[in-house]
Order: C-alpha cells, then structure tokens, then sequence
C-alpha cells in the first residue's frame, strides 16, 4: 500500500481544486490543534495568491473549534511569520502560500516556536492525525479567539534595521513579482539608506508581470531595469519573498552558487548548505578556514544542521537562506540586505563574483509524475553507478549524489514540489557536463 503523503520538501502544496482545498484546510488546523494538545496561539499570515483567504478562513476555523487562539497579520512576506512566531510567542505559525509556484497553485506551511519549519517527523505526525481524523473538539465555552496584530509588520522593520548597515547612497532595483514582499521590501530598503526602484510591486496574486520563481528566464525586465537606471544592484523576490536572486550592475543574473559562497565567506566558521550546492562554497572556506556542511534540500534540514551543529550561517542555492542570528525562518528581504550592505562596502557585484571559479553548471528537470518519481528512483544509485567508470563517492542522503574524480559531480533527486526529477550538476569541462547531463535523461526517461 502507498504511503500517504501531504507534505513535500517545502510544506503542502498543489494545484487550487485538485489537491488543495477548504476541506484540506479545515482539517490541517484540526491537526494542528491536536498536535498541540488544543491549546495555545497559532500565527497565521498568507501571500498575494487569490485563493488566500478562502484557505485562511477555513484553517482559522479548524483551529478556533479546536480550542487554539489564532494571531491573524494579514498579507506578508513567509519570513514574517516565522518572525512573528518567535516575537510574540506563538506556538506554531502558518503560512499560505505556494511560495514560486504559478497562481494555479496554493499551500500550507507549519512553523515552531522558535521560527523554524516544521521537521519533517513533527509532519508526519500531523499526518497521522489528519488522515486518521482524530481530531478532538472542544466545548463550545473554550472554542479559540481571533485577534489581529498590525504592529509586527513595523517591529520586523526596526529588527531588520538594526542588524544590517548599508553604505548610504546605493541605487537598487527591488522586484517583488507582484507578491508578498510588494509592499514591505521596497519601503525597507529606503529606510536602511537605499535608492530604491520598484519594479513588479503591485499587489497581484495572478502574478501578471512574470512567474514568481526568480530565476533568468522570469528576469529579463529586471536585468534592463538596472542597467537603463544605472543602478549598483537589482533584487529579485519570489511570491512569499523567502528567497532572494541578485542581478548585478552590468545586467547579468547572479549565479546561486556564487552568491552564497560569498555570503557565506563573510560569515566564516561552520556554514549549512544542501547536497545540490556547487564547488565555490568549498573552495570559498577553505580560504577563510571554515567548513562546509550539506544535508537535504529543503530549508528545514538546514535548520536543523544550523541548531545542531551551532553554525553560522546556511542556505541553499535557489535563494533561500537562513540568517540564524535573526531568526530561523528563510528570509529574501534580509539576504537581499546583507548582498546590499557587501556591495555598498566592496564594490561591484560582478567583480566580487568573478573572484570564485567558474565551472560549467546544469540544473535540468525532467517531467515525472508524483507516482512515477517513487519508481524511477527506486534503481538510481545502480543505473547511474553503472554508467559512469570515475566515480570517486556515491551520496544517497537526498536522491543520489554522485561525485567524480576530478571534483565533478551529479545530482539526480526527484523534486518534493513539483513534478520532476531534477538534475543538478558541475563540471570541469563543458564536454563531460554535457556527457553527464545526457547520460542521466536517457536513464531517467527510460525508466518512466
């Protein structure tokens, strides 16, 4: 019998009608409430996506019948709700949000205490509730209370403020894609000494200036908007501002890899970063003496390092970054900061970047529905064992990870939001990236 699964690698998420639904909220609040004993408060914030409130209402509703109190703060960035979770000691938090999915989609993630994503154990758990129903009503005398709070919104602003100082007179170009970040990011960068042009920051949860997802193909009229306003730095927001690309002065797209690697550097000691993350992190701390840690993709298994292992700093390479001396939420519109504050002081983006190594990087996915991924990966580790004759370490913690003997290396993991396996991989030549890339569609397409 198939296992059972609402959570994937960033909470719940799916398409409006089909797999998301008021009847799924409704019950994902019941959950909650009995996770949590049907006791305490639970934040609850949603991004620019039509269907927000209509899940909004319906998770309030599971959640106040079950006896917890509810902290409602509106339209905000996902970062915001693991802030306001910590700040006004919440027991849990919950975003909706389908984060750079297309508007079609919607979702559902959980929070701690502490700002953090759920782990996937405490899912698991909720899970179990949600399809056993086991649900506990209370009497009608102890049914939860809704209250609102607006003042979160300037307390994250002053918190945010203090913890960054940029060089004043820097030129920026902030695109919101039109969601959660629209009206908080931009208002944030003037007060922290930025010239800033919005650009995409009209609240619209159809997302009709571009996807949401920050990548080159969505950015193109960032990438002219700071070159035609002469600008040091363009920021490019996802739709619940969680994550964070640059664009730099010349116009090009930041690559990921890069940008972390240079945070990271300035963060020094023990940084987090996932099994999909390139060679210029390592190389970038070995400079500075630091050490490198990966683990799963997935935002939550980077916390969860961070805490254990007491690091500095940790992050993926798609833009989601952890600043735990902030809070343990991922948070664009502080990466987005702490890039603004590096450039004011040294300089360029582009020359900083230029300093680490270039190697030819491939992230390719290939379309696999969510019945057909568990098939496919089920013989990765031999077919790609098998295909490749310099193999020098074979990683299974996330998909299969295989690195190769001359600091080249391959991902193949299937995606635990979308449907695709996704292939991630850098090469020292453009040849054998080319080699490996084909050589994994063959076996995936094969096995579908």
């Amino acid at each position: 019998m198939e296992e059972k699964k609402l959570f994937g690698t960033s909470g719940i998420r799916g398409k409006i009608g089909s797999e998301i639904s008021s009847e799924l909220a409704l019950k994902i609040g019941k959950s909650l409430a009995k996770y949590l004993n049907n006791t305490g408060k639970v934040v609850i914030g949603y991004d620019t996506r039509t269907t927000n409130r209509m899940l909004e209402q319906a998770i309030t509703a599971g959640l106040i019948e079950d006896g917890l109190d509810v902290i409602k703060i509106a339209m905000v960035p996902t970062p915001l709700v693991g802030y306001a979770t910590l700040k006004l000691g919440a027991d849990a938090g919950i975003m909706i949000t389908a984060s750079h999915n297309p508007s079609q989609y919607n979702g559902i993630k959980l929070w701690n205490e502490n700002g953090m994503a759920y782990t996937p154990e405490q899912e698991e758990r909720i899970e179990e509730i949600y399809y056993n129903e086991d649900f506990a009503k209370v009497e009608w005398d102890k049914i939860g209370i809704i209250s609102y709070n607006d003042e979160i919104k300037k307390q994250y602003i002053d918190d945010l403020l203090e913890i960054v100082d940029i060089k004043p007179g820097l030129k920026v170009v902030v695109d919101c894609a039109c969601g959660a970040g629209s009206e908080l990011s931009p208002i944030i960068f003037r007060k922290a000494g930025c010239e800033v042009i919005t650009l995409n920051s009209q609240v619209d949860g159809f997302f009709p200036a571009r996807n949401p997802e920050p990548n080159e193909a969505n950015l193109s009229s960032l990438m002219k908007a700071v070159v035609a306003t002469g600008s040091d730095l363009g920021i490019a927001h996802d739709g619940d501002a969680d994550r964070m690309i640059t664009v730099d002065e010349k116009g090009n797209v930041s690559a990921f890899d890069k940008l972390l690697a240079l945070v990271s550097k300035k963060f020094g000691g023990t940084v987090v970063t996932t099994v999909d993350a390139g060679l210029c992190m390592d190389e970038a701390m070995m400079e500075v003496g630091g050490k490198v840690l990966r683990t799963k993709v997935g935002d939550v298994n980077v916390a969860d390092v961070i805490i254990k292992e007491n690091a500095n700093f940790g992050g993926e390479p798609s833009g989601t970054w952890l600043h735990p001396d902030f809070c343990m939420c991922p948070d664009g519109i502080l990466s987005g900061l702490r890039m603004a504050e590096i450039v004011s002081k040294e300089g360029k983006l582009s020359k900083l970047l230029d300093s680490f190594n270039d190697y030819p990087n491939i992230r390719e996915k290939v379309i696999c529905s969510k019945e057909e991924k568990i098939a496919v990966m089920e013989n990765m580790e031999e077919l790609l064992s098998n295909s490749f004759d310099d193999i020098s370490e074979i990683n299974t913690i996330d998909g299969v990870r295989l690195s190769f003997n001359d600091g080249s290396w391959v991902l193949v993991r299937p995606s635990g939001t979308e449907d695709y396996v996704r292939i991630t991989l850098e090469a020292k030549t453009e040849e054998k990236a080319d080699k490996i890339k084909d050589t994994c569609i063959k076996i995936i397409k094969e096995n579908i």
